[in-house]
């Protein structure tokens, strides 16, 4: 009966042990390249470590995939069972293509929920856009994005550009 009971308060002792000891994270990149667009811009060089040093809650950018299990009432319908998730990348939830026929498809089901997802750059843009005004960030276009010439030829901007015409001034006929 004693060795039963050495043999409980051991257990017990290395579960609370093995709990109490920090957990291995997952890896948080300091720099992150976001290419969605790369047809037509560079990527961006995200500089993810300043942003969690200015921003400190994960949470603000990764609203829905903090790695934490699902609380909302409204998701817990259908998610109660889900896994924390491990990746959080924006693409995960967010289409790059949101006008594609597939897409389209899945969103004239009256019984799908998530019809109100913005697309990638939609919830890049409302996401940052909406921090760098508060914060006196950068918000011009090529302030993130410089644009390759593939992008100059496509929006008929840089080399590209309408010339205009030699001698004709303004007004004249």
């Amino acid at each position: 009966m004693r060795t039963a009971c050495t043999w409980i308060m051991l257990a017990i002792a290395t579960v609370t042990i093995t709990l109490s000891l920090p957990q291995k994270a997952a890896a948080i990149p300091d720099k992150i390249d976001i290419g969605s667009l790369e047809a037509l811009y560079k990527k961006v060089n995200f500089d993810h470590a300043a942003h969690i040093k200015t921003i400190y809650d994960c949470a603000v950018c990764h609203h829905h995939t903090t790695g934490a299990l699902v609380t909302d009432p409204n998701c817990v319908r259908c998610h109660k069972t889900s896994n924390p998730t491990k990746d959080v990348a924006c693409r995960n939830c967010h289409r790059k293509d949101p006008f594609s026929a597939d897409v389209m498809n899945e969103k004239l089901n009256p019984n799908r929920y998530h019809n109100d997802i913005p697309g990638l750059k939609g919830a890049y843009h409302q996401s940052c856009l909406g921090c760098h005004k508060k914060m006196n960030g950068p918000t011009g276009c090529q302030d993130c994005h410089k644009r390759k010439p593939e992008g100059d030829a496509m929006f008929n901007a840089g080399e590209f550009a309408p010339k205009k015409p030699a001698g004709k001034g303004h007004g004249g006929h």
